[in-house]
């Protein structure tokens, strides 16, 4: 699994999409740059510049790197 950082661009990931019920909506579709990640707690939250009406900050475990790996997509 690719190391989500400050400049990365992400995604949701599969596995959450899924697991919510979003696989086809704006938000499997949505894509952004992590410009900060901020520990609370036990989570890391990222805050993310993205391309269309998400939620800013968003936990990083629900996100993947955009590209070819298994998180990103199922190939």
């Amino acid at each position: 699994m690719k190391k989500i950082d400050v400049g990365s661009r992400v995604a949701y990931s599969v596995k959450f999409l899924k697991s919510t019920g979003m696989s086809h909506t704006d938000a499997a579709r949505a894509r952004g740059i992590v410009r900060e990640i901020q520990p609370l707690g036990s989570l890391l939250l990222a805050r993310i510049d993205w391309d269309r009406d998400m939620p800013e900050r968003v936990n990083v475990s629900n996100l993947a790197i955009v590209g070819a790996n298994s998180q990103f997509c199922n190939c």
